[in-house]
């Protein structure tokens, strides 16, 4: 189901609450650079009454803030850090809204796809590993 992203945490509830989607199984992102809203946020959910599963699904452009669902499924807290860590999309409400996976000092976004794999972040690496990034 496609939602706007400004209405996401209300659909969450909505769906948690009415329709008994109670469980997050995943919370996770896909980049499309050449569109305008280049991000789909993307949330697997689960009911254990009605073994039903549901996928919600919303566009975000580049700088666009998404609301939190951690206070809908707190399964979402670190789904959420790892989406912001990996695609820099920041999600409004979350409680410590950090990096989960790189370094906090890390520059960029590893899951955009104008991520340049070989380049990383090469100040980083040569500051903290002591060797240049790279093949």
């Amino acid at each position: 189901m496609l939602v706007a992203a400004e209405q996401l945490r209300d659909v969450a509830r909505y769906c948690r609450d009415d329709e008994k989607f109670d469980m997050l199984s995943d919370l996770t992102a896909v980049d499309w650079p050449k569109r305008e809203k280049r991000f789909d946020i993307i949330l697997n959910l689960y009911s254990f009454p009605k073994n039903e599963r549901l996928r919600l699904k919303a566009h975000a452009a580049e700088n666009e803030a998404v609301p939190s669902v951690c206070d809908v499924w707190p399964a979402a807290n670190w789904l959420e850090r790892e989406c912001y860590d990996m695609f820099g999309i920041a999600f409004e409400g979350h409680p410590e809204l950090k990096r989960i996976l790189l370094p906090d000092e890390w520059q960029g976004f590893p899951l955009r796809k104008d991520y340049d794999i070989l380049r990383q972040d090469e100040a980083w690496v040569r500051e903290n590993l002591g060797i240049e990034s790279g093949q």
